[in-house]
C-alpha cells in the first residue's frame, strides 16, 4: 500500500476507470494553464503520459488540453486542497483534492471523516515527506532497479508486485528522474508529486477486521469526485 493507497481488486478498479480518467483530466486542465505542447510543460507531458498509460480516449485527452489552455473559450478554476487526519485505527492520511466548490468538498470531507478524524493544517502533514513518486516497470531483460536509481537520480526505491518499482526523488528531480529512467530499462507507466509516511503503521498490527475497518474508510475517500489521491501510513 505504501505511500499512495490504491483499490486492490481489478474488478473494482475497473468500475472506477471512469473516475480515474476524470481525475486526470482535471489534472490535465491544470498542467495545460502553462502551455498546450507537452513538450514545452513538464507537468503536462507527464499527466498526459499518465493518461496514455491509462488509455483514456483521444478525444478525452485533447479537450482537456485545450480546455485548461484556454482555447475553448470555458472557464476553468480548480482550487488545491489537503485535508489531513486519521482514518480508523488512527492511521494517518493526506488527502488530497481539485475542486470548483471549496465549501462542497469541505463538507463532504467532514462527512467522510466521521469514520476516523479530521485534523487541522499540520497536524498529520509533518509526519511526511512530500516527494516526487514514479512508477516503472523493467522492459529490458537484467534492468537493475538499484542501478537504475542511482544512475537516473532518485533518492529511494520499493520493488512492488508485477514487476512494478516505485522510485522516489526529491519533488524538484521528478521529471528529470522521468526522462532518465528509460535509459536504464524502465518504462514510467505514472509519475506526480505526494505524500510519503515516515512512520508507517504495520498492517500487521491489526487485526482482520481493524484493516478492512481502515480499508473501507480509504475506499470511501478516493471514491469521492473532489478527491485526486489519498496518501495512507500504511506499511507495505
Amino acid at each position: 500500500m505504501g505511500a499512495q493507497w490504491k483499490a486492490k481488486h481489478k474488478d473494482l478498479a475497473a468500475n472506477i476507470k471512469g473516475r480515474v480518467f476524470g481525475k486526470l483530466a482535471k489534472e490535465i486542465m491544470i498542467a495545460a494553464r502553462n502551455g498546450a505542447d507537452p513538450a514545452a510543460n513538464a507537468r503536462l507531458r507527464l499527466v498526459v503520459e499518465q493518461a496514455r498509460k491509462a488509455s483514456m480516449p483521444k478525444d478525452t485527452l485533447e479537450r482537456a488540453i485545450k480546455k485548461g489552455a484556454g482555447l475553448t473559450g470555458e472557464a476553468v478554476h480548480f482550487d488545491h486542497v489537503i485535508y489531513e487526519g486519521f482514518a480508523p485505527h488512527r492511521v494517518p492520511v493526506m488527502v488530497e483534492c481539485l475542486t470548483d466548490n471549496v465549501n462542497r468538498t469541505a463538507s463532504e470531507m467532514r462527512v467522510l471523516f466521521r469514520k476516523g478524524q479530521q485534523g487541522t493544517s499540520g497536524s498529520v502533514s509533518w509526519d511526511f515527506d512530500h516527494v516526487g513518486m514514479i512508477e516503472a516497470e523493467a522492459t529490458t531483460a537484467g534492468a537493475d532497479p538499484e542501478m537504475a536509481a542511482i544512475e537516473a537520480g532518485a533518492q529511494d526505491l520499493e520493488v512492488g508486485e508485477e514487476g512494478v518499482t516505485l522510485f522516489w526523488t526529491d519533488p524538484t528531480d521528478l521529471d528529470a528522474v522521468s526522462r532518465a529512467l528509460p535509459a536504464q530499462g524502465f518504462t514510467v507507466l505514472s509519475a506526480k508529486l505526494g505524500y510519503k509516511p515516515k512512520n508507517p503503521v504495520d498492517p500487521a498490527s491489526l487485526s482482520a477486521e481493524a484493516l478492512e475497518e481502515v480499508e473501507t474508510f480509504l475506499a470511501a475517500m478516493d471514491a469521492n469526485d473532489d478527491v485526486q489521491n489519498v496518501f495512507a501510513g500504511l506499511a507495505g
